[in-house]
């Protein structure tokens, strides 16, 4: 029984077909050759274990009059799970997400959660007060409010005599 384009293409048995079977030549990278049948190609199957990797979290930023706001979905995390550093041009957030129950390869239909470590390092658009900042939690959303330092305001010093 002959498969289909798409079946030989995706690689969905260990059938050999003379179409497929020779090396092409891409264009993009001269001189390399592609296997359409190659491990690369395919997907990883459901089965395996993830690879234990950090994470880069997502993260929204944008500003306001006196504020730059940074927010970030850390569901799942604990506040002490949770390392925020600022310094006055960045914002680094770390931390772990654990996975509550272990559940066997072979017993997941589909694996799309990040469990694990993650990080991000936010290079700020303007120097914020660092003894200012303020964080919180509430519904796996986590909000980073930074004040921003007004380099344009002058302050009169008055020299004391004596």
């Amino acid at each position: 029984m002959k498969r289909s384009f798409f079946e030989r293409l995706a690689g969905s048995s260990t059938d050999n077909f003379d179409s497929f079977d020779e090396e092409v030549t891409t264009s993009a990278h001269k001189g390399s050759t592609m296997r359409p049948n190659s491990p690369v190609a395919r997907p990883a199957p459901l089965n395996d274990e993830p690879v234990q990797t950090e994470g880069q979290l997502p993260v929204d930023v944008h500003q306001t009059a006196g504020d730059i706001i940074i927010r970030a979905f850390v569901a799942g995390v604990r506040p002490d799970e949770l390392n925020i550093s600022i310094r006055r041009d960045m914002v680094e957030i770390e931390g772990s997400r654990s996975e509550r129950e272990q559940v066997s390869g072979p017993d997941y239909f589909t694996r799309e959660l990040f469990w694990g470590s993650f990080s991000r390092s936010i290079l700020l658009p303007q120097e914020i007060d660092v003894e200012a900042a303020s964080a919180s939690a509430k519904d796996g959303l986590l909000t980073i409010i930074l004040p921003k330092l007004d380099k344009a305001k002058q302050t009169k010093l008055r020299v004391k005599v004596g």
